[in-house]
């Protein structure tokens, strides 16, 4: 599997995402019209959301996840010059609403968390794989337990992404990595969320 960063752009081809069917979404696209849940466990639109202001979607796997924490935390350096831009920032994991709340560190972010607990965005925007039956056991001897994440048993996880999204739904700039531990710079995304805004495309 490959472990090399892929930035989707509108110039040039990049190979898809290894363990992905149908391949991530690309700059060009259109933010599907999935449903997800706030942390009060309230249904919304991602569309509708999105076309209130151009949007900069997170996928991470979880609170659960040590590189996730960290991410989420360093994006917060960034909120501010988001809201100056105009744009806002959405978090978008597998956990269910009420693991949403137990986020480590949830009262220092700004930003809204929303849950994908059955997977439909992850699987819409192309980038949800499947946990193999030994790793999922072998998570919970790290007391991480998949099934109660979620509160489903698809065992589906998102690998981390950036999508940075435009009011019309379009998407502006996307970035797919199939390695956990790597996440991309919040100024790189504050630099994508800044053109589209503007009306146009980040390329790095």
């Amino acid at each position: 599997m490959t472990k090399r960063p892929l930035s989707l752009m509108l110039l040039g081809t990049v190979p898809a995402v290894a363990q992905t069917d149908p391949p991530p979404l690309k700059v060009g696209n259109s933010v599907p019209d999935v449903k997800l849940r706030t942390e009060e466990n309230q249904e919304v639109r991602l569309r509708k959301l999105v076309s209130e202001k151009p949007t900069v979607l997170i996928f991470y796997r979880g609170g659960w996840c040590p590189y996730c924490n960290r991410h989420l935390q360093a994006l917060v350096g960034i909120e501010k010059d988001l809201l100056a831009a105009g744009a806002q920032l959405l978090a978008i994991s597998p956990d269910q609403p009420s693991k949403l709340k137990e986020t480590p560190d949830r009262e220092k972010l700004g930003y809204r968390l929303l849950s994908d607990s059955d997977a439909t965005a992850a699987q819409a925007f192309g980038i949800a794989f499947k946990v193999d039956d030994a790793t999922v056991e072998k998570y919970k001897t790290y007391k991480i337990d998949l099934d109660a994440a979620s509160g489903k048993s698809h065992h589906l996880l998102p690998h981390p992404a950036v999508f940075v999204a435009g009011t019309n739904g379009v998407i502006r700039f996307a970035h797919v990595n199939p390695d956990y531990k790597v996440r991309l710079d919040p100024d790189k995304i504050l630099a994508a969320a800044q053109a589209a805004s503007q009306g146009g495309r980040h390329e790095p």
